[in-house]
């Protein structure tokens, strides 16, 4: 029992390759994909990630089943993405090429023709997206656009943002103001005792 716990089974190097190759092609084959995450996972996202770790399993482990084995391509893992993570933060071209750029889907309370096409997004999609960040529907978006992160920006038309805490305060002074003109005029219009 001890021996297959920690007695890795295949040559250390080779684990490491193999989990640095399973990695490098799981980020191609994502990046292959497109952009995803608009509103979260759905049904088909989620199966495609919990068969995907099943499929690449063996290909990571080899014939390994240690305790060992295992702590050896988790650590590997963290480190290459760690690692790219960092390289990503700090050469934009880098990140270009691995996580492409934003894509705008829709401009001044339009679609863009064939943006949603080319990105796999379905219109109720975009729409429960805008909903999200305050907007009715695409009518009331200046510009919206789907980062390499699946994340929509939006920014919402003048008219249609909703009222900041100067706007709130502008206000509140405005009706202070009425109030002490109409107490003015109550004040003047009592007849003198």
């Amino acid at each position: 029992m001890w021996h297959d716990l920690v007695i890795v089974q295949i040559p250390i190097v080779e684990k490491i390759v193999r989990t640095i190759a399973v990695y490098a092609l799981i980020v191609i084959l994502f990046r292959l994909a497109g952009k995803r995450g608009l509103a979260g996972l759905n049904t088909f996202d989620m199966v495609v990630v919990f068969l995907l770790s099943n499929v690449v399993q063996n290909a990571i482990i080899g014939n390994d089943n240690s305790l060992f084995g295992g702590a050896i391509g988790a650590v590997t893992l963290i480190a290459v993405n760690s690692a790219v993570t960092r390289w990503l933060a700090r050469d934009p071209r880098a990140a270009r090429i691995l996580e492409g750029t934003a894509t705008t889907v829709v401009r001044d309370g339009k679609l863009v023709p064939g943006a949603l096409r080319e990105l796999a997004l379905r219109p109720s999609e975009l729409e429960h997206a805008i909903r999200m960040q305050n907007g009715d529907n695409v009518s009331d978006v200046a510009r919206a656009r789907l980062e390499p992160d699946g994340q929509l920006l939006v920014t919402l038309k003048a008219g249609e943002q909703g009222a900041t805490r100067a706007d709130v305060e502008e206000l509140r002074q405005r009706l202070e103001s009425i109030e002490r003109l109409l107490a003015q005029v109550v004040a003047d219009r009592r007849p003198p005792h």
